[in-house]
């Protein structure tokens, strides 16, 4: 008999037939007479009910099924007379592949804190809480590819090992086979990079974002999603040194259009899992934050706010509420200025527009101001900025003299110029940390809650 996956058990058209269902043991109770067993194989949230009659099954039959362990069970399935389910299987054959010794399985007690779990990621994804935050995950991640698909963007693959600091913050992790023990070293001392694999110091990239543009003007409009990396020490519950990135590049749209696409990119991307992952969320709502759904809702149906930077440090001056951070024109503003403006001053969504030259990245182009770049920041309830890009640079000339200002080396960014050089375009582009995503959509409060293996400082196990 072919397995049936859980998720499908709870179809009306199931009911009264046979099947054969395999998974892994979350509760067993009972008594001399019944057991009950909740079996969990990953696809749902929930656990299907198996009703083992002792008349049918032995004490010793059933001695190895203990939480944590994993079975396959053949039966009927039938409506449930009992709360808390719909349906049950009435088992007929029980096999076990595999056990789970009650004195040494971490997971044998409910209740345990995200923290210790943390420590168990080997183990963590059996648990409800992190069945449903992977379920979110690859949920949105599905999201992502429609939303582009359906408007025509190409999926671009960009390098993971690079020469450019794209952020310009040089907390890169570099990438040698150079012996560590052993550096052969130039006249003055240096390492000699000349004798690596690639002939010069290379690093994991920060973000697929410049070789991005490169792909725009040649295809027009491409994403780029996958795994960036920073080296950067930061203990806190929203930095992780590995991390998955987002990154659409437009030729030909600009900063409005940029906000366009950003607004109905993450819109869509809330209403998928809201309409894919209900359950999940449901339960991650039950658990862990009661306003999660209505935060979900907030988002989705209300109009972004467009906000010009500097109107943006009026408000937040004029507000009367102390902030732990100072607040004045040309600072970078903290999660709790962006938060205020969201949810309590526009109780909107907000988009932030034209910050100081000074406190974004090289490539944003430079408004007539010569003060401000068209750089603009997506703003969330509950975390603050969730995605962040711009219009890019098209001018040759002015690109080259921010180069020069910031001392980045021409030697590393030659090829970036080029497109500046033959064909230049206005374009955009943004990124959004598929991480801060969900973490938005689940409720959790640590990043590292909701990605399968986190690396951190000091943190590379599993």
């Amino acid at each position: 008999m072919k397995r049936t996956k859980i998720i499908d058990l709870f179809r009306p058209e199931m009911i009264g037939q046979e099947v054969s269902v395999m998974g892994w043991v979350r509760t067993r109770r009972g008594n001399k007479h019944v057991q009950f067993v909740a079996l969990n194989d990953g696809s749902t949230i929930k656990n299907i009910q198996i009703v083992l009659d002792m008349s049918k099954f032995s004490d010793e039959e059933l001695r190895p099924v203990t939480t944590g362990s994993s079975i396959h069970v053949t039966g009927r399935l039938v409506e449930s007379m009992g709360k808390g389910q719909t349906c049950e299987v009435q088992a007929d054959t029980l096999e076990v592949f595999g056990t789970a010794d009650v004195e040494t399985y971490p997971l044998q007690k409910k209740g345990h804190t995200l923290e210790f779990l943390r420590e168990k990621a080997h183990l963590r994804p059996r648990t409800n809480t992190f069945g449903a935050v992977l379920r979110v995950r690859s949920t949105l991640a599905f999201a992502i590819h429609k939303f582009f698909n359906e408007r025509g963007f190409f999926y671009l693959n960009t390098p993971l090992i690079t020469a450019s600091d794209c952020e310009g913050a040089g907390a890169m992790f570099q990438v040698t086979t150079l012996d560590l023990n052993n550096l052969p070293h130039t006249e003055d001392g240096a390492v000699d990079f000349s004798a690596d694999f690639f002939g010069k110091p290379t690093a994991l990239t920060v973000s697929g974002q410049l070789e991005g543009e490169l792909g725009a003007t040649a295809l027009g409009a491409i994403y780029t999603f996958g795994p960036t990396f920073r080296a950067e020490n930061s203990n806190t519950p929203r930095h992780l040194s590995e991390f998955w990135m987002v990154e659409p590049e437009v030729a030909f749209n600009d900063i409005y259009d940029n906000m366009d696409l950003a607004e109905d990119f993450i819109k869509y991307c809330i209403n998928y899992a809201l309409e894919n992952c209900r359950d999940d969320i449901d339960f991650l709502a039950q658990m862990y934050d009661k306003e999660l759904v209505d935060r979900l809702k907030f988002v989705v149906e209300n109009e972004f706010v467009r906000l010009p930077y500097t109107e943006g440090v009026k408000i937040l001056e004029e507000s009367g509420k102390k902030f732990e951070f100072p607040v004045y024109w040309g600072a970078d503003l903290q999660s709790e200025h962006e938060r205020f403006l969201v949810e309590e001053h526009f109780k909107k969504p907000v988009i932030l527009t034209d910050y100081p030259k000074d406190i974004k990245a090289f490539y944003m182009k430079l408004n007539d101001d010569g003060r401000t770049v068209r750089a603009m920041d997506v703003l969330f309830p509950h975390i603050g900025e969730i995605i962040g890009g711009s219009e890019r640079e098209a001018d040759y000339d002015k690109l080259l003299g921010r180069i020069e200002e910031l001392n980045i080396p021409m030697k590393d960014m030659w090829w970036y110029l080029d497109t500046r050089r033959y064909g230049t375009v206005p374009h955009s582009g943004f990124g959004l940390g598929f991480e801060r995503l969900v973490l938005f959509v689940t409720g959790m409060t640590n990043i590292r809650d909701v990605i399968p293996f986190p690396r951190t400082p000091g943190n590379a196990e599993f």
